[in-house]
């Protein structure tokens, strides 16, 4: 008899992420449109894994500019609740935007990053961090003192190299970009994004394969 083994078929696993990525973003779009008074179709939310401790961020664009973004850097509740929260949060709190409006509800797109635990960066000087960071793949968070900030990671695509990458950082958090300080903690994760838009994209290829 054949020996068993726990391999998992991969096409399996992409079916998995897009199926969360597809319940996730509903979750955000329906916590959105209630609070603007707009019913939406909803969906389970009694999926054991949307109770299992989860950090997000919630990202909201119109025309591929920014309309808000706000997040947990730690899984500190529910997968659910984060996600509701932040997408609230995200449309109504985010102190850089007006809130969103209903006439605006249309044309956002929601984008949802899953983020991975932070584990800490070690390096002796700025040179060495920056050597060590991987772009398009590391979330960053900086902390010194009292200044904090974070960039997830596809910033990269607007920060393509290290030292621009951490020269903003640092200006987010509110220093000059120059600045090092042999306390400066860093910390990075990785994230798992999901993007209306490229599910729909996604689907749309699946039925088309299943029709043909």
């Amino acid at each position: 008899m054949p020996e068993k083994t726990n391999q998992t078929n991969p096409a399996e696993n992409v079916i998995s992420q897009e199926y969360k990525g597809k319940i996730l973003l509903r979750i955000a779009r329906v916590e959105i449109s209630d609070a603007l008074g707009k019913q939406t179709e909803s969906t389970d939310e009694n999926q054991s894994w949307l109770h299992d401790p989860g950090a997000s961020f919630v990202t909201l664009t119109i025309n591929q500019h920014l309309r808000g973004c706000i997040g947990s850097l730690e899984a500190h509740r529910p997968l659910l609740m984060d996600v509701k929260a932040n997408a609230y949060a995200a449309a109504f709190r985010d102190p850089r935007f007006s809130p969103l409006t209903i006439a605006e509800l249309d044309t956002t797109e929601i984008e949802i990053s899953l983020l991975s635990p932070q584990y800490p960066l070690f390096f002796k000087d700025e040179a060495d961090a920056l050597a060590q960071l991987k772009p398009n793949i590391d979330g960053v968070v900086f902390k010194y003192g009292r200044y904090r900030s974070t960039f997830l990671p596809q910033v990269w695509g607007q920060l393509t190299d290290a030292k621009t990458f951490m020269a903003h950082l640092k200006h987010k958090a509110g220093l000059d970009p120059r600045f090092w300080n042999g306390d400066i903690e860093l910390y990075r994760y990785t994230a798992t994004k999901f993007k209306e838009k490229d599910l729909h994209a996604a689907l749309s290829r699946n039925t088309e394969s299943i029709a043909s």
